[in-house]
């Protein structure tokens, strides 16, 4: 006679062990999967609304503007391109909904690598091609809002840098990712303190991009003043990181050629009206 199955020995406790964790892989790959494009979605909703809130068309704790209108809506009005930083021209064979800055930094065909003098935001490398948005009013320029990222105290901080139309002006900030100290250079997340950002001046005379980050404001008659926003309190390296990584990515290695091409453009469409055909 057989000798009956023993549900409690190592063999049947094994069998069920890896049945379980089968079933749980199943189920945990068909979620990612089926929810991945859920997670895309809200991905590509969060990226606009940082983008607007940068532009100060979005409150910040707000999913629609103050006349109702909401993201997509909102978002419509800006023109989405790829650039060269190089060259600060168009790239127009760059599909912009699916091109991704962040991954290109880390591929070696699509970037370069920084050297110690030239990687003042401490990115390791910079990607070749870009994302600008830019929105106009009546045939004029408004708002150009540009990526930034750079080094603080403890990672990468990640946002977006609105200038207005006169591509000097800073219309607004916010970062939407970052890993500083909460009260400390956390504090990157205060709207008051973003707000302090609006109307400062990135460039000097020559265009050099010169934004301060100070603990004591120069007097307000004094050239130095329209370059300055408070220092976070007690987060000197926090505060130190954003001055280099606005000053990069405004800067030649950054989106300083495009920002001097499309001022060149913007002048010369004032000086030269296209007549209406």
């Amino acid at each position: 006679m057989a000798e009956d199955f023993n549900k409690d020995g190592m063999a049947n406790t094994l069998i069920v062990a890896i049945g379980i964790c089968l079933v749980c892989s199943i189920v945990v790959a068909g979620s990612a999967v089926g929810l991945r494009p859920l997670q895309m979605a809200n991905k590509e909703l969060d990226r606009k609304q940082n983008i607007l809130r940068a532009a100060g068309m979005l409150g910040a704790d707000a999913t629609v503007a103050e006349d109702g209108r909401g993201v997509e809506d909102l978002f419509a009005e800006f023109e989405v391109r790829a650039v060269s930083l190089d060259t600060g021209v168009y790239m127009d064979d760059v599909d912009t909904a699916l091109y991704d800055p962040i991954k290109a930094a880390k591929q070696d065909d699509a970037s370069r690598e920084l050297g110690p003098q030239e990687d003042r935001a401490t990115l390791g490398r910079r990607e070749n091609v870009s994302l600008v948005y830019l929105r106009r009013r009546d045939g004029a320029l408004d708002k150009v809002v540009i990526p930034v990222r750079g080094y603080g105290l403890w990672g990468t901080l990640f946002g977006y840098l609105a200038l207005e139309g006169d591509l000097n002006t800073v219309a607004g900030i916010g970062f939407y990712e970052h890993k500083e100290t909460p009260g400390l250079g956390g504090e990157v997340d205060n709207t008051g303190w973003k707000a302090g950002w609006s109307g400062t001046r990135v460039f000097t005379a020559d265009g050099t991009p010169s934004i301060n980050l100070v603990k004591t404001r120069s007097p307000e008659t004094s050239s130095a003043a329209a370059h300055e926003v408070d220092a976070l309190s007690g987060a000197t390296l926090t505060s130190r990181g954003i001055e280099n990584l606005i000053n990069f990515w405004t800067g030649e290695l950054g989106f300083g050629p495009y920002l001097q091409r499309l001022k060149f453009e913007s002048a010369q469409a004032q000086i030269n009206p296209r007549r209406e055909r």
